[in-house]
This record gives structure tokens, C-alpha cells and sequence, in this order.
């Protein structure tokens, strides 16, 4: 196996929750060497998981960012990095010493990934919010839910991890290409609202081309559609039925045995309540493995709703290996693929500050140094 693609690059990550460790996670799963700055003595976080699959696949130390020698192990750690990812709120990393013009003004080459609820300015930027409020106000998340009810939360994938972490990757990722050029950093500031907004980006099309006509849930993508929607089984389970296209959709009908039967024009709005009654009868009829088994071979675009839980089970995912087994977590695989440089199945995530002492041996403390530094308590 080879190390990866991003083998070689050099990544701080200043401690935080859920969308910039997920950006540290996608770099370390693609080969990068990525540092995590804890707390010297670590809070309790108020999702704080152990072992928690977002920190697997780095070393941590554990370093007390509040005394000056705190900030300078840092500032070390930054002099020889290729990137620093912080997902404070404005103004943190500044008060910390650790901002872009003090931590660039040592290391010009550095790429300062900052990620953000609201954006770095801004009326709401010094605003509490989370993923919820994000996607809130960027319109993504008004859309989702069904026809009469209320929006529905989707988990916090939206405005955190897509439109957040992964966002910030990119950035990161397309700032790095520009310093082969120009042979400097920058800062890249990702907003989980401008990331969640850039989501709906084909919805926005879709709306000015007269084709999202309705409110929510009644649409062709949001459930409104009778054939791009889910349906109950015979068990009490479900299944996913997405035919659009008019091949798929003939291949639908036959695999439910509709195919005899007189069935509205499936694109015709005015039809879709009927249609939807036909379509929820004929499923119910069958269990949800019976119904996969049926639409197996077809291009009926049916398949089971799977709980996270059950997706690693699932034949085209073991035959994938899309999920993997890390310190006896069952959790998805680094992504995407390489066919050079594919990177490595990540470690189990380190105790926090597990790595203080070779880390800091690594910037050039010697162990009196270090047994100093800890008995003062800016280290682990």
C-alpha cells in the first residue's frame, strides 16, 4: 500500500467539534501527517466521543493555549506545517496568538483554513449557531420535509460535514495548488452558510427554469414525486424508488407487476396522487428483500433504506470495502479512491495529548524541557 495521495503534507489542527475535524479527517485519510492541538487538560466536550471515528488517523498533544509557552509549541508546530485548520469562532484565534498574521508572519507559506458558522464578518458572525441555523438561513433547509409539515432537520450533514468540513478541504486543497505557483499561503475562509447555500445551487436552476413550481414536498426531488420517493414494506421496512427517467420508470413498473395495469403518464403532476396510491399498494405487498430480489438485474432504481448501521452489510458496499473496521468501530472507509497512491486504513484515534512528548522531542525539546512544561501544566 502506498501512503496516499497528500503523503508528505504537514497539517496543525486546532482542536474543535464535528465539521473542522472532519476536514482533518479527510486530509489524514488521504496520507497527510495531521497534528491535533488538545486542551493539556481536556473539558468535557458536550460531544465528546471516545474513540470517536473523526479523530482517527492522527497524532494529538495536549498543550495549554492560554500561557505563552502554550502558544509557542504551537507557533513550532506551524513554523514546519504546510496548513493549519481552526474552526473557532472570529476573533479566537487572534486573542489565542495563533492568527493568521501571527502564525503567516512566521511561516509565509502556510495555508490558514478557518471554518465558521456565519463567515469571518458579517451582522450574525459573532453569533452562537449550529447546523440547524446554517442551513436555515442559507434556504437549504426550508425545502426538505413533506407537503403541509415542517422542515426536517437532516442530521447536521448539510451545513456541518458537506457544506462545511468538506468545503474547507477543497479549499485547503485549492490553496495549496496556488502556492505551487506563487509559492505563498493565504487564508481560506469557509462559511458553513456559504456552503450549505452552494448546495442548492441546482435547486436554484431548477426554480428559474419553471421546474420546481410548488411548495415544499410537492416537487420532483423532495418526495413530492410519486416515483422519487420511499415507501413502507410488508415488514415494516422501506425501500428507496427513484425512476425518473422514463426507461427506469417502465422497468419500475414492470418489477411491482403494473406493467398490465393502466397507469397515468408518471411525469403528469395532476396524476402523482393516484399514481402514489398504485405504487404504495403494489410495494406493500412484499417484504423489503423480497422487493430488492425482485428489482435485482433491472434498472428500476429500487433499493432498501439502510440504517448506518446495516449499510456496511450490504453486498455492494463488502464488495467495495466502503466501510472499515478501526479500533473495533465499524466506520466508512477513506474516500475517494487512487489507483497510484491509495492511502492506508487510518489508525485508531489517539488518547488526547497521547503524542505530547514525541511530538515536542520532534521540535527540539529536550526532556528537561518537557518534564518543566509539564510541571507547570502547558502540556499534557
Amino acid at each position: 500500500m502506498k501512503p496516499g495521495p497528500l503523503s508528505g503534507l504537514k497539517v496543525v489542527e486546532l482542536a474543535g467539534l464535528a465539521p473542522a475535524p472532519f476536514a482533518a479527517t479527510m486530509l489524514a485519510d488521504l496520507g497527510a501527517e495531521v497534528i491535533r492541538v488538545d486542551r493539556a487538560t481536556p473539558g468535557a466536550d458536550v460531544l465528546g466521543i471516545a474513540g470517536d471515528p473523526l479523530m482517527r488517523g492522527r497524532r494529538t498533544i495536549g498543550v495549554d493555549t492560554k500561557k505563552p509557552e502554550g502558544v509557542e509549541i504551537v507557533l513550532r508546530l506551524t513554523d514546519r506545517a504546510d496548513v493549519l485548520i481552526e474552526g473557532f469562532r472570529p476573533g479566537v484565534a487572534e486573542r489565542m496568538g495563533l492568527g493568521p498574521e501571527q502564525v503567516r508572519g512566521r511561516n509565509p507559506r502556510l495555508v490558514y483554513g478557518r471554518l465558521t458558522g456565519w463567515g469571518q464578518d458579517g451582522p450574525l458572525a459573532p453569533a452562537a449557531g449550529h447546523d440547524i441555523n446554517y442551513a436555515a438561513i442559507a434556504g437549504a433547509l426550508e425545502p426538505i420535509g413533506r407537503a403541509g409539515e415542517r422542515p426536517v432537520p437532516p442530521l447536521n450533514l448539510v451545513a456541518d460535514f458537506a457544506g462545511g468540513g468538506m468545503l474547507l478541504a477543497m479549499g485547503v486543497l485549492a490553496a495549496l495548488f496556488e502556492r505551487v505557483a506563487s509559492g505563498r499561503g493565504q487564508v481560506v475562509d469557509a462559511s458553513m452558510v456559504e456552503g450549505a447555500a452552494l448546495l442548492t445551487t441546482q435547486l436554484h436552476g431548477m426554480r428559474a427554469a419553471g421546474m420546481w413550481p410548488g411548495e415544499r414536498g410537492t416537487n420532483i426531488l423532495d418526495g413530492g414525486a410519486p416515483f422519487y420517493d420511499t415507501y413502507e414494506t410488508a415488514d415494516g421496512k422501506y425501500v428507496a424508488v427513484g425512476a425518473i427517467e422514463m426507461r427506469f420508470w417502465g422497468d419500475l413498473v414492470k418489477v411491482l407487476g403494473l406493467a398490465g395495469e393502466d397507469l397515468p403518464l408518471h411525469i403528469n403532476a395532476d396524476e402523482w396522487p393516484r399514481l402514489r396510491e398504485i405504487l404504495a399498494g403494489a410495494i406493500a405487498k412484499h417484504t423489503r428483500d423480497e422487493l430488492v430480489a425482485m428489482a435485482e438485474g433491472t434498472d428500476a432504481c429500487l433499493t432498501p433504506v439502510l440504517s448506518p448501521w446495516e449499510a456496511a452489510g450490504h453486498p455492494h458496499n463488502a464488495a467495495r470495502g466502503t466501510f472499515v473496521e478501526i479500533g473495533g468501530v465499524v466506520q466508512p472507509a477513506p474516500a475517494p479512491r487512487f489507483d497510484r497512491t491509495p492511502p492506508q486504513v487510518p489508525h485508531a484515534p489517539h488518547e488526547k495529548g497521547a503524542d505530547t512528548e514525541a511530538v515536542l522531542s520532534e521540535l527540539g525539546y529536550d526532556a528537561a524541557g518537557i518534564e518543566a512544561l509539564r510541571a507547570s501544566g502547558v502540556i499534557a
